[in-house]
């Protein structure tokens, strides 16, 4: 009797997992898609008429205001943190409500020229939707963790086209555990999410392709990953600092206005700052052969340096999304950076390309404290990405290693009370 009552659980946790991977492979599909689609068309307002970038991120951030406090009741979206909170206490729960909360206002954040990304909205949507299928489909309540981190890893699976950073996304970050019914069900889970990327969507988000890499690059990849791991202390404490300042601005009026303005302000210099800027480290790639120039290091360094503030900026202001997006980009960036002047001052023959693949992995790793799931989202990101595998778990641990020592005086650990992944730094 016992082992029938345990068999059917698990049939219970099997056929909720691929519900749940269903609905979050089209969720997660629809809004990458249509996000693209106007991310395109804005920017390309922005490029014609640069006056337009100081204006759209207030519109946007603007329409997310009135969606939150007419549309859903002025509930407030709390990132990733409502995730933790809920796997925390059993009795608390996601209301389906997060699903459409977290679509809409992700989708107007990016597309409007907030400086983030979709990865995070997606995240606790498609976390929400694992709670939602666990009550409709009656699983057993010691279930709910699984359902949830299985809506997670098909989510990122249908982002970034991979399964394994989508299995290893939900295990090392959300629930961190890995028991047999974890592996169950977010295996189950990025089954259909992994079929619909293979058959219907099989593009990567860089279109280059890496072909080789010299063992004689390893110290410039080294000295790029300790740079990474500086990089992501510096962006995950500017998220904390400016989201506290602007948690004390009682106007909501001059809150999302000076944040969308700021933000206007830094693409209006600097348009590779509008939404995910996956559109700038492409172009930039595009320019591996270019002959150095010092205006255009000195550009791509502002970038670098601005880019997490903007992102800053767009989740205090109420913007929608996380470190994900913004943390992909500035650590390619900088590998561009870092190969393009060790070129030219040192004479080497680095690949920038390979560099950008590593220092966006590398950050990434440090960013959200997970290098396994950093390391084969990276692989993924590029044509041939895997033949950088040992580049990249160099870069990967090393920046999570550095990150980590430089928190040595500290309490290192996450901080579930912000908005997204972050470091939280305790005395």
């Amino acid at each position: 009797m016992k082992k029938k009552t345990i068999r059917k659980s698990y049939y219970g946790l099997i056929t909720g997992a691929i519900t749940v991977g269903i609905l979050a492979t089209l969720l997660g599909y629809s809004l990458k898609k249509i996000t693209e689609f106007f991310e395109e068309h804005f920017l390309g307002l922005v490029y014609t008429w640069p006056w337009w970038s100081v204006v759209l991120p207030s519109v946007g951030i603007t329409l997310i205001y009135f969606t939150r406090k007419y549309l859903f009741k002025g509930k407030k979206n709390k990132g990733i943190a409502e995730i933790f909170h809920t796997l925390d206490h059993r009795r608390d729960e996601l209301p389906f409500y997060k699903v459409p909360s977290h679509y809409i206002n992700g989708f107007l954040t990016v597309v409007f020229g907030g400086s983030t990304g979709i990865e995070v909205s997606t995240v606790v949507a498609t976390a929400a939707l694992g709670a939602s299928a666990r009550r409709k489909e009656s699983v057993a309540n010691s279930y709910k963790a699984e359902l949830i981190c299985a809506g997670v890893a098909a989510g990122i699976t249908v982002l970034f086209g991979s399964p394994l950073a989508g299995l290893l996304f939900a295990i090392e970050v959300i629930s961190r555990k890995a028991n047999r019914t974890m592996l169950l069900s977010c295996g189950t889970a990025v089954v259909p999410a992994w079929g619909f990327v293979y058959f219907f969507d099989s593009g990567r988000l860089f279109d280059f392709s890496v072909s080789l890499w010299k063992t004689e690059a390893i110290p410039f990849m080294i000295l790029l990953s300790i740079l990474a791991g500086i990089a992501a202390v510096y962006f995950t404490r500017s998220v904390i600092f400016i989201k506290e300042r602007f948690s004390v601005i009682k106007s909501d009026f001059i809150r999302v206005n000076l944040g969308a303005i700021l933000v206007g302000a830094g693409i209006f210099i600097f348009p590779a700052l509008y939404g995910d800027s996956y559109h700038a480290v492409s172009e930039w790639i595009a320019h591996d052969y270019m002959t150095f120039s010092l205006g255009l290091m000195l550009t791509l360094f502002c970038i670098i340096i601005l880019k997490p503030l903007a992102a800053s900026l767009t989740l205090g202001a109420g913007g929608d999304g996380g470190v994900f997006a913004p943390s992909i980009v500035t650590g390619a960036l900088l590998g561009i950076l870092v190969a393009v002047c060790c070129n030219h001052y040192f004479h080497t023959e680095l690949i920038p390309l390979n560099f950008a693949l590593i220092g966006a992995g590398a950050m990434l790793s440090a960013a959200i404290h997970a290098p396994l799931t950093a390391l084969f989202l990276t692989c993924t990101l590029a044509g041939g990405g895997f033949n950088l595998f040992i580049p990249v778990l160099i870069g990967v641990f090393t920046a999570r290693y550095v990150a980590g020592y430089l928190c040595r005086y500290t309490v290192y650990t996450y901080n579930r009370k912000k908005d997204g992944i972050s470091f939280s730094l305790r005395s």
